[in-house]
């Protein structure tokens, strides 16, 4: 099959729907088939067209950007043509631009699958108002015209004010999980890069540092965290320097971190064969999100499969994984008192939160993910038929 995909943002830029597609792109040319993503031209430096691991992709100039929205009058156009030229189209949402072509490739009889990643929640002010009003229109406008329409959770479709009412059509498809476990003199390896000193109880978490995944209810928390287990420590992993909309965020959250000195560490992003030994050398892992913009947190099911317990918030969607596999804690979000506590219980009890890696990894591997997509194409262009 010919697949487009369409997003907002591809490589080199890092979020969870970029790695999302990524993978799920990357696995579905390892089945055969030809995939090509339509995505923006965000950053000058990016060429127009190239070739990444067998996936072609088109970037459309950006003319500027409404919060993190990017401006690009030849998205519409490139989309159009290369939805001609393709089997499938599979808009990845949310994405204003995603309805037009939605609506352009149901005329052309083309099959439409949407994947909706998260409800989209601005900060709020005036400008973001406005997006969100718009965002949340064109995507239901997408889900009205899509042919299927995709998520990681029901429980997150139930709870969203977008999918609540689609239910009938809903696809329920894992996100895809890709990590290298690593062998023991990797763990070494890592742990002697960063600094660990004996004794030390790592806490990890993996995210950008961005509003809605509630990095200072983690910062919070710590002291309580250090009062009990005085050798504790974070490291934190991801894009945290000049994330596009989140430089406020970061003027404000830099007093509380520094009032922790080196018990809260920035790795930055690490390359793909260094986030196995990560995952591995912390005791538990972290996943304190605030909103609905998170619908699931792919890093908990990697820092599952390497072993390593997961403490996350208790909203729709993200207390999935910790409930599918018994590998972990859920805290209420926001609450820094009860994450504290959580983190004590999980490095004091390991035991109690071992699971089975093996199964995890088995169930949310990219290619039985792109399997599921590939029966759910074939059948719409069944249908279409």
């Amino acid at each position: 099959m010919r697949i487009l995909h369409c997003l907002y943002y591809y490589r080199p830029h890092y979020s969870g729907l970029t790695v999302y597609t990524e993978r799920l792109a990357r696995a579905l040319v390892q089945r055969g088939h030809s995939v090509t993503v339509l995505t923006s031209r965000y950053a000058r430096s990016l060429p127009v067209e190239e070739t990444l691991e067998g996936v072609r992709v088109k970037r459309a100039g950006v003319a500027t950007f409404i919060s993190k929205g990017p401006i690009m009058p030849a998205y519409q156009v490139l989309g159009c043509r290369l939805a001609g030229e393709h089997d499938i189209v599979h808009l990845h949402v949310p994405q204003i631009d995603a309805a037009p072509l939605a609506l352009w490739s149901r005329l052309r009889g083309k099959p439409v699958v949407m994947t909706f990643h998260c409800d989209l929640s601005l900060p709020r002010t005036p400008l973001n108002w406005l997006a969100n009003g718009v965002s949340h229109l064109a995507d239901q406008m997408t889900a009205g015209l899509a042919s299927a329409v995709v998520t990681n959770t029901r429980d997150y479709a139930e709870a969203s004010p977008l999918l609540k009412h689609r239910l009938d059509r809903l696809v329920v498809i894992p996100p895809p999980i890709e990590v290298m476990l690593p062998a023991r003199s990797d763990v070494d390896a890592f742990r002697a890069r960063a600094g660990v000193r004996p004794g030390q109880r790592l806490i990890g978490m993996a995210a950008r540092l961005a509003t809605e995944k509630g990095a200072e209810v983690l910062a919070r928390a710590m002291p309580m965290v250090l009062e009990k287990c005085p050798q504790a420590r974070v490291l934190y992993v991801g894009q945290h320097q000049n994330v596009m909309g989140e430089e406020e965020y970061a003027r404000r959250l830099q007093p509380l971190l520094d009032s922790l000195g080196d018990r809260w560490t920035f790795l930055g992003v690490l390359p793909a064969s260094e986030l196995g030994a990560f995952y591995a050398a912390c005791d538990v892992t972290v996943l304190p999100s605030l909103n609905r913009t998170e619908s699931f947190g792919m890093v908990q099911i990697e820092s599952m499969v390497c072993g390593t317990p997961v403490v996350a918030s208790d909203i729709p969607g993200v207390r999935q994984p910790t409930m599918m596999t018994g590998m972990g804690k859920t805290v209420p979000a926001g609450d820094s008192t009860t994450l504290a506590r959580a983190l004590l219980e999980v490095l004091e009890w390991p035991e109690r939160y071992a699971g089975n890696p093996a199964d995890v990894e088995a169930r949310f591997s990219s290619d039985v993910v792109a399997a599921q997509y590939e029966t759910l194409y074939a059948s719409l262009q069944r249908r279409a038929g």
